[in-house]
């Protein structure tokens, strides 16, 4: 999987927690509320070997989610083909952190697997809906689903319905078959153009109503922008048109953020001086001020101080 989208999926998943949470509704049918509490784990594991040094492998995300119950999950994030070599890793990621909170009581160890999916940014004929473990042991077989998220099968409206925002940096991977098309027919262009504007429409709405921060835009807008200059790189004016959007995008929601902390500066600055003037006044009381001016009693008292040096 390229740097790239490897980046964005767990710069988007460390920065934003709480996004995850939708997505793993939908994958296990879960009902979480977005209220529990997410606890991520190092992604670096050694994988123990007999006869050669031990490897390390990075998984994408391992993380456990405490609510009503307390689950375990490990996704992973995919663009290439899916092969039988992807199907081994993922057990050997499962496995791993099942022994890593192992248990052994008399002799006797219990490992619990981790609720494990796959995220294909891209689907082929070959992609199947779901894979599966089957693990033959002396006392039986067991066998279970690992469910694959196919990013291309969602529309705009399915991201946004099912509040699936984590997967709006990755959604150009729709459209990646037709690269060709929108670089030289410019309606076409313009057509995605316009669906890109339509996300920052739905992003601003969404801060507006407080369901997403200020922060998570920005890092969905980033991270959306990094991978469709990787995606597009050889093809100039998909890059620059749908690129130029979200660049502008983010120049201009780090100028709403640098304007908004300015005003609550002058703001702030306001109350202090009402407060030191009050203080002049000699008229009120140290809590009377506070009340007064919004600041808070220690504020007050720091300003109190500052007079009588």
């Amino acid at each position: 999987m390229g740097n790239i989208y490897d980046g964005a999926f767990r710069t988007i998943l460390n920065d934003c927690r709480k996004l995850i949470i939708p997505v793993i509704n939908e994958i296990f049918c879960e009902s979480y509320t977005g209220e529990e509490i997410i606890e991520f784990f190092p992604n670096e594991h050694f994988l123990d070997q007999q006869d050669a040094a031990d490897r390390e492998r990075i998984t994408d995300t391992n993380l456990r989610i405490i609510g009503k119950h307390t689950k375990k999950y490990h996704l992973e994030c995919e663009s290439s083909l899916p092969d039988g070599r992807i199907t081994i890793r993922l057990f050997e990621y499962d496995a791993q952190i099942a022994l890593d909170e192992g248990e052994v009581r008399e002799e006797t160890l219990t490992v619990t697997f981790p609720n494990t999916a796959v995220i294909y940014l891209r689907s082929y004929r070959k992609t199947p809906d779901k894979m599966k473990y089957v693990i033959v042991t002396p006392g039986g077989t067991v066998q279970y689903d690992v469910p694959l998220m196919k990013v291309q099968a969602y529309s705009l409206d399915d991201i946004f319905e099912k509040n699936l925002l984590l997967l709006i940096p990755f959604y150009i991977f729709s459209h990646e078959k037709s690269f060709s098309e929108y670089n030289k027919n410019e309606q076409k262009l313009e057509e995605l153009k316009g669906e890109y504007l339509e996300i920052l429409k739905r992003l601003d709405e969404l801060e507006r109503q407080e369901v997403i921060g200020a922060f998570d835009k920005r890092t969905i807008i980033e991270l959306s922008n990094d991978v469709i200059r990787e995606i597009a790189q050889k093809y100039e004016n998909v890059q620059k048109g749908v690129g130029d959007i979200m660049g502008g995008a983010l120049i201009e929601t780090e100028a709403r953020i640098i304007l908004t902390q300015g005003k609550n500066e002058g703001i702030s600055e306001t109350k202090k001086k009402t407060a030191l003037r009050m203080l002049k006044m000699g008229k009120l009381t140290i809590e009377e001020i506070a009340e007064c001016s919004e600041l808070s009693v220690a504020e007050v008292e720091q300003l109190a101080g500052l007079q009588t040096v």
